[in-house]
């Protein structure tokens, strides 16, 4: 077995502190649509043309490699879990 530079609570912690921002972008994104569906065409065109949008689908896109990245932790946990 590999050596594993976190002992396992703080593995753990990490994980709920991760999974608990993940959650967060979740909604925001669930109240994002919500949101433009109540936001005439126009309105939503000039919204989605704003540098604010172009980040926020950035991050969107970044936390798809993110939940990759869970996906290894989550194994590196079970791994702690086992030792």
């Amino acid at each position: 077995m590999k050596d594993l530079d976190i002992d396992l609570p703080n593995a753990k912690l990490a994980y709920t502190i991760i999974q608990s921002l993940l959650n967060g972008h979740d909604a925001l994104g669930d109240l994002l649509v919500v949101m433009a569906h109540a936001l005439d065409d126009e309105t939503l065109k000039a919204l989605t043309n704003t540098g604010e949008w172009q980040k926020y689908l950035e991050s969107k896109r970044e936390l798809e490699v993110t939940r990759l990245q869970i996906e290894k932790f989550t194994e590196t946990l079970k791994e702690l879990e086992n030792v």
